[in-house]
């Protein structure tokens, strides 16, 4: 049997040889599940206290564990290695808004907020980058697909839950956009199409700490 010691040493090799977050059920497959979720949580709080003081450290997220360099250090390892994050524009930055804070939600609803059609490549632009999916179909006429986050959307944030999620307010000042009313408030004016050519400039995602 290995000791504490030893376990978190196997955690660690383990943590920092994985390419994706790693949850407890799959680190504890190591130990033939010999060894507890809670020890394993126990000795993984450890370990992240011996990497506090370092450009390195080890952070939870939806998806599970990982090394990962620090925000603040960032900015140098850029100038390495530059990697220009992906643009959207704020259409599909305004969409992903709605979904993240008002999920589960239709397209119809995303179109009630915004007061513009929602065109199939914003939605898709966001499918491909892995950040929302299909959770569902609302039952109503048509049955219409309802759209959430995914487990990939918080990674990137660098979150665990979606109750980690700054206030609304933050994400529209950063972005640039109006807060937009709750969606059983008074009707919206009925959605416009939504032109390319009236499109704004295009947003550089926010910047997230590399995975190690």
């Amino acid at each position: 049997m290995l000791s504490p010691s030893e376990v978190k040493i196997v955690l660690e090799a383990a943590l920092l040889a994985a390419q994706e977050p790693l949850p407890i059920s799959e680190l504890r497959k190591m130990f033939d599940e010999e060894i507890g979720a809670d020890t394993i949580r126990r000795l993984l709080e450890e370990l992240r206290e011996a990497w506090k003081d370092r450009g390195v450290e080890l952070a939870a997220t939806a998806s599970g564990w990982r090394f990962q360099t620090r925000a603040s250090y960032q900015k140098f390892l850029e100038r390495i290695h530059p990697e220009k994050a992906p643009r959207y524009s704020r259409a599909v930055l305004e969409t992903l808004a709605i979904v993240a804070y008002r999920q589960p939600v239709t397209r119809g609803d995303i179109e009630e907020v915004r007061g513009v059609t929602v065109s199939a490549e914003v939605i898709g632009r966001l499918e491909a980058r892995g950040w929302v999916e299909v959770i569902g179909h609302k039952e109503v006429p048509g049955r219409p697909a309802l759209y959430a986050t995914t487990k990939t959307f918080l990674d990137d944030l660098g979150l665990r839950s979606l109750q980690e999620l700054p206030p609304l307010e933050d994400i529209a000042k950063t972005l640039d956009l109006t807060p937009t009313p709750p969606l059983d408030s008074q009707s919206a004016p009925a959605p416009q199409s939504e032109p390319d050519s009236q499109a704004a400039p295009d947003e550089s995602a926010a910047a997230q700490p590399s995975a190690v």
